[in-house]
């Protein structure tokens, strides 16, 4: 595994930031890192980069650990913290350009211009940081995480500020990534994690709650099936309670049912025979998805109540 958690616990005095987590990023996939603000997501990924000591449990890096090894641990990863932190006075290429030198690469001037191509970043390589917008800040915060060409890549909400066009030509720079890296991706945005991500992990005030393949996420969690139902006339909702693996529906006008079952259980059949037992015309039949804002809230109501 390239990176591996295990226990990993992190406390502020009574306050427990990650509680006792573990889980596993391999290489060739991307690794969405979701949860609510203040769950744990940014000192995690700060523990694994080695910019904050963990209280206890063990990370380690391509074989090496963060308390053992920070040096090694370091050359291994590139990283993108939530605040891109950059020397706003230079110039891009002057500051990819020192970047290099202080990964003492040997080919420097050839991996600052393949980042600077990579990360669209040619009409503005020649301008102070602070002349450019927060969109390309992050471009050039991701091209020194990458300039090294690292095994790990730790990305805490890299699309900030991306207009919609930049995103998508970073969307595919991280995907190219993924393939030959480990890449592990913090967001809000659920979009995201959809065009992106392989697998997601969720946490919640310190606590794992969904680890996951995606297409794998709404099967696991859900809890429910649900299905869409439209007559072609008014139905009594009192008849929907007497089929058999109901569990519960939501009325949509008078015509239109989301019904419920548990998981596993397929009411389509069943809602057929009733529908032709009562001598009712089906126009839509259909199961109905849980997309990932729904899972994520489901997972982090308790913190969102709060």
């Amino acid at each position: 595994m390239s990176v591996n958690v295990q226990n990993l616990t992190k406390s502020y005095d009574r306050q427990q930031a990650v509680d006792s987590i573990s889980f596993t990023a391999k290489k060739g996939q991307i690794l969405g890192f979701l949860g609510p603000n203040g769950a744990g997501k940014s000192t995690t990924m700060k523990i694994i980069t080695c910019f904050l000591p963990q209280t206890s449990g063990s990370v380690s890096v391509c074989g090496h650990d963060t308390q053992k090894s920070p040096a090694e641990v370091k050359r291994l990863i590139g990283y993108l913290p939530e605040t891109n932190p950059l020397y706003e006075e230079m110039y891009v290429r002057e500051y990819l350009e020192f970047i290099a030198r202080l990964h003492k690469l040997a080919d420097a001037g050839k991996k600052v211009r393949e980042m600077v191509e990579k990360t669209g970043l040619g009409r503005e390589q020649h301008k102070p940081i602070r002349a450019l917008s927060k969109g390309y800040r992050q471009r050039v915060g991701l091209a020194q995480a990458m300039i090294h060409d690292p095994e790990v890549l730790i990305l805490d909400e890299p699309t900030s500020g991306l207009d919609p066009n930049q995103l998508v030509d970073i969307r595919n720079l991280i995907k190219e990534a993924g393939r030959e890296k480990t890449v592990i991706f913090s967001t809000h945005i659920m979009q995201e994690v959809q065009a992106l991500c392989d697998r997601v992990l969720i946490i919640n005030q310190g606590q794992i709650v969904a680890n996951d393949p995606i297409d794998q996420l709404e099967q696991r969690i859900s809890g429910m099936r649900t299905i869409r139902v439209v007559f072609d006339e008014t139905v009594e909702a009192a008849l929907l309670k007497t089929i058999p693996g109901v569990t519960g529906f939501e009325q949509q006008g008078q015509k239109a049912f989301l019904v419920h079952s548990s998981a596993g259980i397929d009411l389509r059949p069943t809602l057929f025979r009733f529908a032709v037992s009562q001598g009712f015309t089906l126009l839509e039949l259909s199961p109905v998805s849980h997309s990932i804002e729904d899972i994520f809230q489901q997972l982090t109501k308790s913190s969102l109540a709060n």
